[in-house]
């Protein structure tokens, strides 16, 4: 079964790309995190169906294929920052959004209040999984902006994750929220693969918590403090000391060894469009 099945997504009304665009872009926002098992997962969406639209990108289709490869420093600067939660966290990455073809270069950093600024600049997709010179004088520009004292030149390719997305949005108040499931992290030869029995779910919006926020809490799920990137790192690279993240990821991700396959093959590109955030 699918995950919008699973979640009972075609009980929402569809909104286009451009409509949830137009109301929810929301680059400059508050995230907040939720591990929710799937029964509830579906609950959430029922509770919202009044209230909230559904991202359809035509045909039917209500979820979309993520691929996104984390870049950090030898060190792992990036890594570090978010364990630590330093002030001055950042993320660089590149993501595939695989049934469209569509790839961009994104840099996440943190403003003075805590919340979360992310810049985007779409790439050809046969760039996915690296930095051009092009890519890398963008990515250096907002990180010097953000008063990050990391070059491009010092980065490259880290954990790669994979995952399929739903997206929600309130269009008369600019909220949103994101479904993640089939969750997996790749780093070499080694996977961590989040339980098929729950999903990651992320509301995005102003600094009061959104309707999500409060039909979450009261269901008894409490927000978590969780990085994809991060997971992959602490459960896939040996030797990094252990952390609250840590301990909440072996609850609910596998941890695997494999001979290295060939990647699988992506889906054929559409004709290009801009996608959401």
């Amino acid at each position: 079964m699918t995950l919008a099945a699973r979640l009972g997504l075609a009980e929402l009304r569809g909104a286009t790309l451009a409509e949830v665009d137009a109301a929810a872009a929301l680059q400059h926002r508050v995230d907040r995190k939720y591990l929710v098992p799937l029964d509830r997962a579906r609950h959430l969406v029922t509770r919202l169906a009044d209230s909230h639209h559904v991202l359809d990108l035509g045909t039917g289709r209500r979820t979309t294929s993520y691929l996104s490869t984390y870049f950090d420093t030898p060190e792992l600067s990036a890594w570090r920052a978010h364990v630590q939660q330093r002030r001055r966290r950042w993320k660089v990455r590149t993501r595939l959004y695989a049934e469209d073809g569509l790839c961009r270069v994104e840099v996440k950093t943190k403003d003075g209040r805590g919340a979360t600024v992310k810049h985007a600049l779409q790439v050809p997709a046969a760039e996915y999984g690296e930095l051009t010179a092009r890519a890398a004088e963008f990515v250096e520009s907002v990180l010097e902006q953000a008063a990050v004292p990391v070059t491009a030149k010092e980065l490259s390719a880290a954990v790669e994750v994979r995952y399929v997305r739903a997206a929600l949005a309130d269009l008369g108040h600019g909220s949103r929220v994101t479904l993640d499931g089939t969750l997996g992290c790749r780093l070499d030869d080694r996977t961590a693969t989040l339980d098929p029995g729950h999903v990651l779910i992320e509301t995005k919006g102003g600094a009061r918590p959104a309707p999500a926020d409060r039909l979450l809490l009261g269901m008894g799920v409490r927000p978590v403090s969780l990085s994809k990137y991060v997971i992959g790192q602490a459960l896939l690279t040996p030797g990094l000391p252990d952390h609250d993240v840590r301990r909440l990821a072996r609850a609910h991700f596998t941890t695997e060894a494999h001979q290295a396959p060939n990647p699988a093959p992506l889906p054929a590109p559409l004709p290009e469009r801009t996608p959401a955030a």
